[in-house]
């Protein structure tokens, strides 16, 4: 298996130093984001190689000189490291952790109270993404009076090709966020609990990836609002494109020009038709057996951020915290991490 990573890893470095590549923007980004996933299995197994060396060459030399024996005993403890992660970078992964997203937060049952809930649920998500190196775009927002959030779509996306994208860190949150506290909008001090829906999809690197059909889609033009829908410009900039055969209808208002909105709105369009597929065929595969965390039904309550008690619980890890401020400040480290740990157990327990 590493030979013909290696070889690959050639050839595409090959490719990267080809002026001509470069001319066409898409094929160098494709190509770059797969020699950075290759970058890590490569580095290692370099690593490992020199370390073997370095083991043999301790262990002659400690026949005549005791003092190289500690060395050839650190090293060999370096290689059972080394392969032991060189095998975790090999095992079978997720095929989209390297892709961006299109992430969507839409207000649920709790009106104005479930629109400002679903507002911190994006400020928090933005601000992990941009402390942590990812580049976030609002490409769609309606709010609500209060300066609540009806429904906003945004794309997350790495500033440079990685191994591990966006989806590999956001893939987890799709699915219902409950959160219980005493709304601002309620004057007897009574606990109410809200929801807020959170969808993610791993963005195509091109629209060409999914077949759209022209007949398959309408087109509506309209003026952008702001909050309570009033209008914020004077020309029929804002795009709706609605998928018939899916019913999918997505909305960009980000851009000044029509034909720019529309653009976005097509590759949004892309992403939502590539999962809808990609879940369609998973779940035929899994018959019979439990679904991964990611692949979970974006219906069922994932999380509850609980303010009387400051708990933040996700119910399909069993994990909680008390640190509800910190999270919703954008620090989700330990409970991204615990996903990521859950999710690979299980990938684990499936191979076996």
């Amino acid at each position: 298996m590493v030979d013909d990573i290696l070889a690959e890893y050639q050839g595409l470095e090959a490719q990267l130093s080809d002026p001509d590549l470069h001319n066409d923007p898409a094929a160098a980004r494709r190509v770059g984001k797969r020699f950075s996933e290759l970058q890590p299995v490569i580095q290692t197994w370099n690593r490992l190689a020199e370390a073997k060396d370095d083991h043999e060459a301790a262990r002659e030399m400690a026949r005549e000189d005791a003092e190289f024996a500690e060395e050839a005993d650190r090293l060999e403890t370096e290689i059972a490291e080394l392969e032991e992660k060189l095998a975790d970078l090999l095992a079978p992964r997720d095929p989209h952790d390297g892709d961006d997203i299109v992430m969507e937060v839409k207000s649920g049952a709790g009106g104005e109270e479930a629109a400002l809930f679903a507002g911190e649920l994006a400020r928090m998500y933005q601000r992990y993404a941009e402390r942590h190196g990812f580049t976030v775009e609002v490409l769609d927002l309606a709010e609500s009076d209060l300066g609540g959030v009806k429904d906003m779509t945004l794309s997350i996306r790495a500033k440079q090709p990685s191994r591990d994208g966006a989806w590999s860190v956001f893939k987890f949150e799709g699915g219902v966020h409950r959160v219980q506290r005493v709304p601002v909008t309620e004057s007897q001090g009574r606990i109410q609990t809200s929801a807020a829906g959170v969808l993610v999809y791993p963005e195509p690197d091109e629209i060409e990836d999914v077949e759209i059909d022209d007949k398959d889609i309408r087109v509506d033009v309209y003026r952008s609002s702001g909050k309570g829908g009033q209008g914020v410009n004077t020309t029929d900039s804002a795009v709706r494109i609605t998928h018939l055969p899916t019913g999918i209808v997505v909305t960009c208002q980000k851009e000044r020009s029509q034909i720019q909105n529309k653009a976005r709105a097509m590759q949004v369009l892309a992403a939502r038709l590539q999962q809808m597929r990609e879940e369609a065929a998973e779940q035929e595969a899994a018959e019979g057996r439990a679904a991964q965390i990611r692949t979970m039904d974006r219906s069922e309550r994932i999380r509850t951020y609980n303010f009387p008690e400051s708990r933040v619980s996700d119910h399909r890890i069993g994990y909680k915290a008390n640190n509800l401020d910190a999270v919703l400040g954008g620090d989700l480290d330990a409970l991204f991490t615990a996903l990521r740990e859950a999710e690979r157990a299980s990938r684990l327990e499936t191979e076996s």
